[in-house]
């Protein structure tokens, strides 16, 4: 049975300046076996229907502006799985969601930045599931649970966004022992919850977790984190950090 997990993508630059996240992800990697396929969740498809990707060969989608150039030429040309992808769109149905298909879809940089870090041959086949952002926390805690049951045939669950994301507030030149008290806090309430298995409160934290709005603005990369609770295991922390002084990069398993 594999594990589902969560990952703080962090910044685009991830891809090439991994810090501390490069060495956590390809341990976690080298310590799960080799999936048959990823089912993903990234903070940067939002949708107001729930959508599969169904696309055989995802161009790799530079999604943001003001990098180098460097980054902009990075391709991680791994496969899509459209067989894979209709099953998806079938188990979500079973659960009564009207899913469908987007055969047009590429890679953002929530799939291919962290999956550059744990499978660098780009070799397994991925299908990504949407994030219909105006219906919360609960919508995803279903989605997580349809899929859920994929982890019994060899495929890796995850959620990709980040545990806190006010960019904003960023300092850009901060170190990672630098961490504001408000970020920290924030992670820590969720950690607790989390630990406690307190979905009611997991599912309210804009108006229980201190400085909720204030560390997400908007929810779109909190979301996916409920996601991959909702379709694994027990939680457990495979990494914690921070970086530019708020953006937490911690890593969750599921299982």
């Amino acid at each position: 049975m594999f594990p589902s997990l969560y990952i703080s993508h962090g910044s685009p630059m991830l891809a090439l300046e991994p810090g501390a996240s490069g060495p956590a992800l390809a341990r976690l990697a080298a310590e799960i076996p080799r999936p048959t396929a990823i089912v993903i969740v990234s903070a940067h498809w939002e949708s107001n229907e729930l959508l599969v990707s169904g696309n055989p060969q995802p161009e790799t989608w530079h999604d943001f502006g003001g990098f180098p150039k460097a980054l902009f030429e990075v391709q991680y040309p791994a496969p899509g799985d459209p067989r894979l992808a209709a099953e998806v769109t079938e188990l979500l149905k079973t659960a009564g969601f009207p899913a469908r298909i987007d055969s047009n879809r590429p890679f953002d940089h929530g799939v291919w930045v962290p999956l550059s870090l744990m499978y660098p041959q780009a070799d397994i086949p991925i299908v990504q599931v949407s994030l219909p952002t105006r219906s919360g926390p609960a919508l995803q805690t279903r989605v997580g649970h349809a899929l859920a049951s994929l982890r019994e045939h060899g495929v890796l669950l995850i959620g990709s966004g980040s545990i806190t994301h006010n960019l904003r507030e960023l300092d850009w030149h901060a170190g990672p022992e630098s961490v504001e008290p408000w970020a920290l806090a924030f992670r820590d309430w969720m950690i607790e919850k989390l630990e406690a298995n307190d979905e009611a409160a997991l599912h309210d934290y804009r108006a229980q977790a201190p400085h909720a709005v204030r560390n997400h603005p908007s929810d779109e990369h909190l979301l996916p984190l409920y996601f991959a609770r909702a379709a694994g295991g027990p939680f457990s922390i495979a990494h914690q950090g921070f970086t530019m002084g708020a953006l937490g990069m911690d890593i969750y398993r599921f299982g």
